[in-house]
């Protein structure tokens, strides 16, 4: 008989039972035998091709493990000695200086993950293209310890564990590139960002591989999570676009304790169970690895599958509660119910069933090693892999799988005898008084082994350096045409920015380096030129003919487009932001990142991974789009922004500019470029641009140092007056300050000069930078800062207008010759037309002019009855309700 005829006629068999069974049997009868051949077929490492749950079992089957490669019983002693020294700095940090900080209890959780990771998987390929890993930054301890062996770090580093003010040798807190450069590579500890960050990493180093501007050298992307993190919607939210992208250099390793900060993650429910559904509906491949080696041989005997089946009714609190617990509970809570179970532990002590819950498998190298084998070697999407942990294992009463063990900082003389007996640390009882640090001899057996590991994968990790070169310059023809002015046509600030964007896609120095980056508006902001031009990047092509084929500016995909148009997903544009812009680093490549958002949905929506992209180094544009509190007509409270420019001022690394003129624009890029790229200077840009079109004035004389640090004189009033002003503008106001001056000097005898703005900040940075420089120094003739030097011959009244809050003008009042007065948008958005709005918020040339008049009528200069008139006539209304409270 024929295989296939046999496997016909097996297969009918089959059927035919079942159908008995559906047919003579109740449903639940139905349920049970399938649920029956589940159980079997998990058991044995069957990956079913229905249901998004498995039953609570390892993933990979005993006999299908590969042997471990490594030498256990030494990686054992190197690890208890990282272990200790881990637990030893933040214990001894917080003896020297009780309230320091630092956690024990999650590296003593993750250790076996990184271990094994170091050991064998973590890579350092070809010019030092390491592996991107995203560390649990709660653990970073364990990666200091293990530095500290390796002879990166000396004593000196791990005794000044978080004290980086006045010791030279210091370690931060957590993973902060900033802090620490040439060491870590990603600020990984404000819970959620790592997730995103390292999904979005992955997916830029593809797209650079289909762009063909680097190769594919097999570099993967590990991010090592807290169950309790992937709670973040940050953790969640990106996860579909790994498995659409087929991230198949992606990996999640989730160290699953089963407890966040205070409690159980899931007290009364299964997060494994959970986080497996979740990953595996967005199509990834999960692994779990929940038991280690101790439980081979009961599952293996477990034949009704009972042992399995009571498992998967635990709740994580009851878990927990096994894994905190003695022997003698655990026999009763969880075996003596049932008679079958109480057999398969008849033989076992209590301690040998204390033993048995604590073997989790992802305190098992042999488990982990084989599921990173499997997950490294998978190639159809992104993997993650579930490891079932104890949170503080080792710590024992000090903390081990205990509701408080996250705060554990200290241990004392019990605990630490506990710990040291446990891992067989090799210390005596009088070592333990001063919890000394331990480092076996340069030619010990640990040490060899612990560096030739390393030498064999390439080398060190984390380790961090530039070795890209300085850009080349961009044309100067890109940015001189719009210092010439439009003459009577209009334009507006953002179709200027697009402009030199379609012009540096072309340029010999740039064109390859430049990376548009734009959640789904690329039509609002006038971007749509780009997509024949660049192409919008999707790895499989464009698989589907667009609706709009037959237009000029249809939308169109290509495998190795420039544009990353990433769906409506500020987050995850801006993680694309942080891997774009930090290229320098990790390729070697100047890519250059413009990221147009709503400016609304910048700062004030992820400002935590802006955050995250000055500490890691990045650099770039972003590009804060229908900026302004007014210049956005109809669409109302949610979307009008008149505070991104306020939120920028926290951020030291950000550079942030609200130009009001084409040629404003052309400077501040064509600088950017240079001191990020050319000069390689540690900035990023924040830059407003607007949709609202008015006509491009030629550049003035000598402006250009002016633009850049942040103001500089417009023009000068022709007019002689008595009654001098200064109006200072940016942005879409300017043009609102402009028609002030000119009503000010025809119907109001006011010689009115006019002055552009560019950046609020950078006066302000400038101003407190010399205002120190002047303190500390103790200068009796201080040194002027730049507003003070552009105005210290100036009289008059000084009136400032913008689109955004009047903080920012208030800011750097104080270095006026005279207070200014500060007009602005404090308040909500509403939905009306530009000038309506301009007139709410008080901003409108009406408005300055009277603020104007006003000033010079307190100095006495202006008679009281010209300015009653003029609020007349500028339909100024006293009754008019406060827009900050309307």
């Amino acid at each position: 008989m024929a295989e296939k005829e046999k496997f016909e006629i097996e297969n009918m068999e089959w059927l035919d039972s079942y159908r008995w069974i559906l047919a003579n049997e109740p449903e639940e009868r139905a349920t049970e035998i399938l649920q029956l051949l589940q159980e079997e077929a998990a058991k044995k490492g069957i990956d079913l091709p229905t249901g998004r749950v498995t039953p609570y079992v390892n993933t990979i089957a005993t006999e299908e493990e590969t042997a471990y490669p490594g030498k256990l019983e030494l990686e054992a002693k190197i690890q208890a000695i990282i272990r200790w020294n881990a637990m030893a700095m933040v214990a001894k940090a917080n003896k020297k200086k009780a309230g320091i900080g630092g956690h024990i209890s999650t590296y003593a959780s993750i250790s076996h993950l990184w271990e094994v990771g170091f050991n064998h998987f973590f890579k350092v390929h070809e010019k030092d293209r390491a592996d991107f890993i995203y560390f649990q930054g709660h653990a970073s301890p364990g990666i200091y310890s293990r530095a500290f062996l390796e002879g990166r770090l000396s004593e000196e580093h791990l005794e000044n564990f978080r004290r980086e003010i006045k010791e030279e040798k210091a370690l931060t807190s957590y993973p902060h590139p900033r802090l620490m450069p040439e060491f870590w590579n990603f600020p990984t500890v404000s819970m959620g960002l790592g997730p995103i960050m390292a999904i979005y990493q992955a997916r830029f180093n593809k797209y650079l591989q289909n762009r063909e501007l680097i190769e594919d050298d097999n570099r993967k992307v590990w991010a090592f999570l807290g169950d309790g993190e992937m709670d973040e919607p940050e953790a969640r939210g990106a996860i579909s676009i790994a498995a659409r992208d087929k991230l198949d250099n992606l990996i999640f390793v989730v160290d699953c304790n089963l407890q966040r900060l205070d409690g159980p993650v899931r007290g009364n429910q299964k997060i494994i169970q959970e986080l497996e559904g979740l990953f595996k509906g967005a199509g990834w491949n999960v692994i779990k690895v929940l038991w280690g080696r101790k439980w081979d041989e009961l599952f293996a005997r477990d034949k009704s599958n009972k042992l399995q089946h009571s498992l998967a009714q635990l709740t994580d609190g009851e878990m927990q509660k096994l894994a905190f617990e003695n022997g003698e509970f655990i026999r009763e809570n969880l075996f003596a119910k049932d008679d079958d179970l109480a057999e398969l532990v008849k033989g076992y002590s209590d301690d040998q069933l204390k033993e048995l819950i604590r073997d989790r498998g992802g305190h098992d190298p042999v488990k982990v090693f084989n599921a990173y084998k499997k997950a490294t070697e998978y190639s159809d999407g992104p993997s993650i892999i579930l490891a079932h942990t104890i949170k503080g294992y080792g710590q024992g009463e000090a903390g081990e799988a205990s509701n408080v063990s996250h705060q554990t900082k200290k241990m004392d003389m019990d605990g630490l005898k506990q710990f040291r007996d446990y891992f067989n640390v090799p210390l005596s009882d009088e070592d333990l008084e001063d919890i000394k640090f331990i480092k076996p001899s340069k030619d010990s057996e640990e040490l060899e082994y612990l560096n030739e590991r390393r030498e064999e994968l390439g080398g060190y990790i984390p380790e961090r350096k530039d070795h890209s070169e300085p850009l080349k310059e961009p044309s100067e023809d890109i940015f001189s045409k719009f210092y010439e002015g439009s003459g009577d046509d209009e334009a507006g600030t953002t179709s200027v920015l697009v402009q030199i964007l379609s012009k540096l896609l072309k340029d010999e120095n740039t064109a390859d380096l430049i990376t548009p980056i734009i959640p789904d508006e690329s039509r609002t902001f006038g971007m749509e030129s780009l997509f024949q031009q660049a192409g919008i990047y999707a790895p499989g092509g464009q698989q589907y003919e667009p609706v709009d084929k037959d237009s000029l500016l249809y939308y169109k995909e290509v495998r190795d487009g420039a544009i990353l148009e990433e769906g409506i997903t500020e987050s995850g544009c801006t993680a694309e932001f942080i891997a774009a812009g930090t290229a320098y680093l990790n390729h070697a490549l100047n890519i250059i990142p413009f990221y147009f958002f709503y400016s609304m949905f910048g700062f004030q929506r992820t400002a935590d991974l802006i955050w995250a992209a000055a500490d890691a180094g990045a650099k770039g544009f972003l590009i804060g789009g229908i900026s302004g509190r007014t210049s956005l007509p109809g669409e109302g409270l949610q979307h009008q922004d008149g505070q991104s420019h306020l939120y920028a001022y926290a951020f030291p690394t950000v550079k942030a500019y609200d130009p009001a003129f084409a040629y404003e624009m052309a400077v501040i890029v064509k600088h950017g470029i240079k001191e990020m790229y050319v000069d390689k200077e540690s900035y990023f840009y924040y830059i407003t641009a607007g949709n609202d079109t008015y006509p491009m004035p030629e550049m003035p004389e000598d402006v250009e140092e002016g633009i850049l640090k942040g103001m500089y004189r417009f023009r000068s009033s022709e007019k002689d007056s008595d009654h001098k002003a200064h109006l200072f503008g940016s942005g879409a106001i300017m043009t609102e300050v402009l028609e002030a001056a000119k009503i000010l000097e025809e119907d109001y005898d006011v010689s009115a000069d006019v002055w552009s703005i560019t950046s609020y900040k950078a006066l302000y940075d400038n101003g407190i930078d010399t205002d120190r420089r002047n303190r500390l120094s103790s200068r009796m003739n201080p040194e002027r800062n730049y507003i003070e030097q552009c105005l210290k011959k100036e009289k008059g009244v000084f009136v400032a207008a913008s689109d955004y809050v009047k903080a920012l003008p208030e800011s750097i009042s104080k270095w006026f010759p005279e207070k200014p007065v500060s007009l602005g948008t404090d308040g909500f958005g509403r939905s009306d037309s530009r000038k309506q709005l301009r007139k709410f918020f008080e901003v409108n040339a009406a408005h300055i002019v009277y603020a104007t008049l006003y000033e010079l009528a307190l100095k006495k200069d202006l008679k009281n009855d010209t300015l009653k008139k003029a609020a007349k006539d500028l339909n100024i209304n006293p009754e008019k309700g406060d827009p900050r409270r309307s």
